[in-house]
């Protein structure tokens, strides 16, 4: 699964709101990256814990030329999963039934209709002024082009 399948499958949370739910996603990744760049662990209850881990420098070896190089010393992202996690995985420990999403809000639809019927003629008016100059315009833009 990639980032937009995953945002894909929790959009039915946020009342079929792909907007919302990637913006709930950045939010997510952008606490975790910002905390562990910190030097702070951060731990997720049954899932894991993100922490940051200092590599030392070190010898290593050119695989091409096998030639002795020294590797600078560096820090790394780590995931380490919760007991929780690897229980499921493995099959020790059945996962309850998904969550459901939560059902859409439905708006009253009685005071809509009201201003709908109102808001058409007058703007059917207004944008009928509006296009008559502009379609005046447009022809006098053309004509001195082509002249």
């Amino acid at each position: 699964m990639n980032k937009t399948q995953f945002i894909a499958s929790l959009a039915p949370h946020f009342n079929g709101s792909k907007k919302e739910a990637a913006h709930a996603v950045e939010i997510i990744f952008d606490s975790i990256t910002r905390n562990i760049q910190k030097g702070e662990d951060v731990t997720i209850n049954d899932f894991g814990k993100f922490k940051k881990v200092d590599r030392k420098a070190r010898k290593g070896r050119n695989p091409f030329t096998g030639e002795t190089i020294q590797i600078k010393a560096s820090k790394k992202p780590r995931f380490l999963p919760a007991k929780g996690l690897k229980e499921v995985i493995s099959g020790d420990r059945k996962l309850g039934p998904a969550p459901k999403p939560a059902a859409p809000v439905v708006a009253k639809p009685a005071a809509k209709k009201a201003a709908k019927k109102a808001a058409p003629k007058k703007a059917a008016k207004k944008s009928a002024k509006k296009a008559a100059p502009k379609k005046a315009a447009k022809k006098a833009s053309k004509g001195k082009k082509r002249k």
